[in-house]
């Protein structure tokens, strides 16, 4: 099955905001850093513009940022990354999305995904209070 532009375009949104956040960086620092408008890198997040393969370099160059991840959801964001445990954290967030009914943003999503991945990598136990939390700072 062959995916929409638009389709396709939210799901490397989404995986950029979740790189942006793991980094820790604004989008106006990502925008600066790879040479784009802080508008023209808010449009990629949000889905609604491809990414210039030049961007991609940059990312790739200055953040180590593994590219194939971006753009097709394989291997891991960076190198030396548990990709199982990333895995699980946007399942585990997205069945609790889904079976309390809520809908939130892409890059919402990405920032609540790098957060517990940061947690889990710094290895303090993410609780559901913190998740609740997380859920709660992003809705609007």
């Amino acid at each position: 099955m062959v995916r929409d532009d638009a389709e396709l375009f939210a799901e490397i949104g989404a995986r950029l905001a979740i790189c942006r956040n793991e980094i820790g960086v604004s989008q106006a620092a990502m925008a600066d850093a790879i040479g784009v408008s802080h508008r023209a890198y808010h449009s990629y997040e949000k889905g609604k513009r491809g990414v210039p393969v030049e961007a991609l370099v940059k990312m790739q160059s200055r953040y180590d940022i593994d590219v194939a991840w971006v753009l097709l959801g394989t291997k891991s964001i960076r190198a030396g990354h548990d990709f199982e445990a990333l895995k699980h954290i946007e399942s585990s967030l997205d069945k609790h999305l889904t079976d309390e009914g809520i809908k939130i943003k892409s890059e919402k999503r990405g920032a609540i995904v790098a957060r517990w991945y940061q947690s889990h990598v710094e290895g303090r136990e993410v609780t559901d209070d913190d998740v609740h939390t997380w859920i709660e700072l992003v809705r609007e």
